[in-house]
């Protein structure tokens, strides 16, 4: 798999089965098949775990929600201790660029979850945002999950 742009390098447990890479999901607790979205959002989640120290029990993955009538599914969202969103990330291929368009789906998916702050990767570039004053700012990361 293509190199990503994090601080460390995580070692995630990748089988071979039936001739297809699979990598194992730490939260839904099994395999998954290995694609270029699948990479970049199993090392968002060790990012998560092992750079912000958010608990596991707190992350969750590729849930559906319902915005104006229509089905949505997003990537990957942080609660705090009180099971409010404070995180909502969307995950793109390395091979997809990060424009206007990503940072707008990402900002329509969040009228409804209402998170405090975002993250749009592809895996080579981050983009980190934070709700306020009724308007979102570009920051230069997430915070810990200790200081959210």
């Amino acid at each position: 798999m293509i190199e990503l742009n994090f601080s460390n390098k995580y070692n995630h447990k990748i089988n071979l089965i039936d001739n297809k890479k699979y990598i194992f999901d730490p939260l839904r607790k099994k395999n998954i098949l290995l694609t270029n979205e699948e990479w970049v959002r199993q090392n968002i989640v060790s990012f998560l775990i092992h750079e912000l120290n958010v608990p596991l029990s707190h992350i969750a993955i590729e849930r559906g929600l319902t915005f104006n009538k229509l089905r949505k599914r997003f990537d990957v969202v942080v609660f705090d201790k009180h099971g409010k969103v404070n995180i909502l990330i969307e995950c793109k291929s390395p091979n997809v660029k990060l424009n206007q368009k990503s940072i707008d789906q990402l900002v329509i998916y969040n009228m409804e979850l209402k998170s405090k702050f975002l993250m749009l990767s592809n895996g080579l570039k981050h983009i980190f945002l934070k709700f306020n004053n009724n308007k979102f700012k570009i920051i230069n990361s997430i915070p810990k999950y200790s200081d959210l």
